[in-house]
């Protein structure tokens, strides 16, 4: 790629983007510079990468907002008061990089943790722009939007982050070339909720954990993960109202639906997260003790929609957690060996990992009685 070109699109940026259409737009100018090897690696499809979804939009369309209107035109005008309009861009804070001089280890899971972000914040603007393009309903068109609108931001300062380092994902590319999955609308509320929640939590761990340890911030896109994280934070609350709309969502068999969507996203985050000991190590931070604070505070928010929550204090929680890290080693390892010896042992690997979770799971849940108003503002 040709970095030097790299300031041809200098007056514009998708930080001062009003609407997703104009953000999408301006990425669209800059793909000639993008990189075969990011975008392939955010083309990846596996249990452990982003997904880009699908789903329902007519059922999502038929939506009505009324027995939670009053919390949601709250919402709404904090969002379009847009407070972030223009913050994520690069300036004077802005701190060199030295990627050339970066330990070999930690510049492959920093890129892949870029790319990785990348390709989830852009999965949410996709989901969220076609809802806008297909929907009639003014309540959730105008919420899509505005989503939609912030997620095209995160995803185009990481590119900016990217390009530094000689690399940018194909945002366009990905929207017709990556696979969909396709959910009913009640696993998006769950799906999406969570990963909005659990993405706040992360970032705001990870931002207050430099504020106190400035020394171990190795980039300066750290320093945007506050307002980041409040964007997450606001988008977790309108699919917390969303699923408050109909109370048969977080009620009766759904329970179950809703402790397996929490079991994977917090498994997921683990061992993935694990994959990547020297990125933790740059950052100062324990991986086991990181990824119990962010399910602390996942938890602790999600008790505003949800009627239950996971025992992560359970003897079993962490031994589990580390077999199904275990597995994912052997999987992985299985794999690059290749042959019948290969397939055999990633089988095996499997087979632990598919245990693993199910116990996860059976630990039983902790019940909670759901609050009256679902509302909440960001105290971390």
């Amino acid at each position: 790629m040709n970095v030097q070109n790299q300031g041809a699109y200098d007056g514009k940026h998708t930080a001062d983007a009003t609407t997703v259409e104009e953000g999408l737009a301006i990425q669209e100018e800059q793909a000639k510079y993008d990189d075969d090897f990011a975008t392939e690696t955010a083309m990846m499809n596996t249990l452990l990468t982003p997904r880009f979804y699908t789903t329902d939009f007519d059922e999502l369309d038929a939506l009505d907002v009324s027995s939670v209107r009053e919390d949601w035109d709250k919402l709404i005008a904090q969002m379009e008061s847009d407070p972030n309009k223009g913050h994520f861009k690069k300036n004077e804070l802005w701190d060199h990089v030295d990627w050339d001089g970066m330990e070999p280890g930690l510049k492959k899971e920093f890129i892949d943790f870029l790319i990785s972000s990348c390709t989830a914040e852009f999965s949410g603007c996709v989901l969220y722009k076609e809802m806008k393009r297909r929907g009639n309903n003014p309540d959730v068109v105008q919420l899509f939007q505005l989503m939609a609108r912030d997620e095209a931001r995160h995803a185009g300062f990481i590119n900016d982050a990217l390009r530094e380092a000689g690399l940018r994902v194909n945002l366009g590319f990905l929207t017709q070339a990556k696979k969909y999955t396709y959910f009913r609308p009640k696993f998006i509320y769950y799906a999406t909720y969570l990963s909005e929640k659990i993405g706040y939590a992360r970032y705001i761990t990870i931002f207050r954990h430099l504020e106190a340890n400035p020394e171990h911030r190795f980039h300066p896109i750290f320093k945007w993960f506050e307002e980041w994280c409040n964007d997450e934070f606001s988008h977790g609350e309108a699919f917390a109202l969303l699923m408050k709309t109909d109370p048969k969502l977080t009620q009766g068999k759904n329970v179950l639906w809703i402790k397996f969507f929490l079991t994977a996203v917090y498994a997921t985050m683990y061992v993935r997260d694990h994959q990547r000991p020297a990125f933790h190590k740059a950052l100062g931070v324990d991986p086991d003790w990181y990824a119990y604070e962010v399910f602390t505070k996942t938890s602790k928010l999600s008790e505003q929609i949800f009627p239950i929550t996971l025992d992560i204090d359970h003897p079993a929680w962490q031994k589990n957690l580390e077999l199904l890290q275990a597995a994912n080693v052997q999987i992985a390892q299985a794999k690059a060996q290749g042959g019948i010896g290969g397939k055999l042992r990633q089988l095996v690997g499997s087979a632990k990992a598919g245990r693993a979770f199910v116990s996860l799971y059976l630990i039983p849940a902790k019940k909670h009685q759901v609050p009256a108003s679902t509302r909440l503002e960001p105290a971390y």
